[in-house]
């Protein structure tokens, strides 16, 4: 089995520092010294084509750029990269988001990954308008995700849902391939979700230990529903020659964090409805030390960043060597990330891929003559 391997397109700019926002943190709370553009981003796309990459992931928030309009531009600069789209269900009609899927794959030669967001932040939600509570808001993603999976496989749907209501809907013509569904969420609301819908099932990066509880936790539900779920994990990397490297780039990131600005995020954070992002918060505590939470993962993203708040930190054999331990659990994709994002994914590229290549748990995408080594020079003289 080759694991898969995303790359993360910072949408909110980019920085050889944290970059903040997202899940309650507010926005631009971390400066971003490099602008979200399509130029910028563009470099990240093609970076993490060359290097094998099978695709990014664009985050979606108020904090950030759209990532359906984002990526649409950006598939124009690339070629096989795919897109990890990130998507909140409540803010478009099903039968409309089914259409705009179905186009996009036509467009970029099917390229969308579609990654399910429903919100875990209810004064985000209701500042477009929606406001469902959490509960409710996981029970309208099973209906909408009832209704675009049926419109995908050609079907001429009507729906009088809790929710949502459609009828006769159909589309006129149907993606192909159809997308796969991404899907997270640590309640017991989204996991019922995720059973019935997710093609794959991802976590943020907590422990092993954690992880395999909740694939085990997943895989029942899904068998309850006669389904099978892949999965997959949301981390950031700091992977160097050396340990010591790793370490230090690990130091450096942290000695950039103000006091009062982990203090402001924080407390923004805490007030967060998302049961993912509490697991988050408790693995550091808000504390700055200790922060090798298990071998080779580190918190101190999440002292300054909502969301994804951990990174495999380590030399390019120690990162394999925790992939390796991740994969061995059930995870089969991982949807990675680093600051400043073009530099960190030629460390990864160009220093960890090919030890999992040697080991057998990784093949490029492309066919091996199609394969180029990018030549950048701060890639081999170790710029950070």
């Amino acid at each position: 089995m080759s694991l898969t391997f995303h790359w993360f397109l910072p949408t909110s700019g980019d920085s050889r520092h944290v970059v903040g926002g997202g899940h309650g943190a507010p926005a631009g709370a971390a400066h971003a010294e490099r602008p979200p553009t399509i130029g910028y981003l563009s470099q990240i796309a093609r970076a993490a084509e060359d290097l094998g990459f099978t695709g990014a992931l664009t985050p979606t928030g108020a904090w950030c750029e759209d990532a359906w309009l984002t990526t649409a531009m950006i598939s124009r600069e690339t070629e096989r990269l795919k897109f990890l789209v990130a998507f909140r269900p409540g803010f478009v009609s099903p039968t409309l988001a089914a259409q705009m899927a179905s186009t996009y794959q036509r467009q970029s030669g099917g390229r969308l990954l579609l990654n399910v967001v429903t919100g875990g932040e209810s004064h985000e939600q209701r500042a477009y308008g929606d406001y469902l509570d959490k509960d409710a808001r996981y029970a309208r993603t099973g209906e909408f995700l009832h209704i675009v999976r049926d419109l995908w496989a050609g079907k001429s749907v009507t729906l009088d849902g809790e929710h949502l209501r459609v009828t006769d809907a159909k589309l006129a013509q149907l993606p192909d391939p159809v997308p796969p569904v991404y899907f997270g969420g640590s309640s017991a609301a989204a996991g019922t979700v995720a059973a019935r819908h997710a093609d794959v099932y991802l976590t943020w990066g907590e422990p092993p230990a954690a992880v395999a509880e909740k694939i085990g936790w997943i895989r029942r539900l899904a068998a309850r529903e006669g389904r099978t779920v892949r999965f997959g994990i949301r981390l950031h990397v700091i992977t160097r020659d050396t340990s010591d490297q790793a370490w230090a780039e690990a130091d450096r990131l942290l000695a950039g964090f103000d006091p009062a600005t982990v203090r402001a995020v924080q407390d923004g954070l805490a007030r967060s409805e998302s049961e993912g992002q509490r697991r988050m918060l408790a693995l550091h505590g808000g504390r700055r030390d200790e922060l090798e939470i298990s071998p080779g993962l580190w918190a101190g993203i999440g002292l300054v960043r909502g969301g994804a708040g951990t990174a495999l930190v380590g030399s390019h054999d120690e990162v394999a060597d925790r992939i390796d331990e991740y994969r061995a659990l059930g995870i089969e994709e991982f949807v990675l990330s680093g600051y400043p994002h073009l530099e960190e994914a030629y460390w990864f590229g160009e220093g960890v891929l090919p030890r999992l290549r040697s080991r057998g748990l990784w093949a490029h995408p492309q066919a091996p003559a199609a394969q180029a080594v990018s030549q950048v020079p701060f890639a081999t003289a170790g710029g950070s």
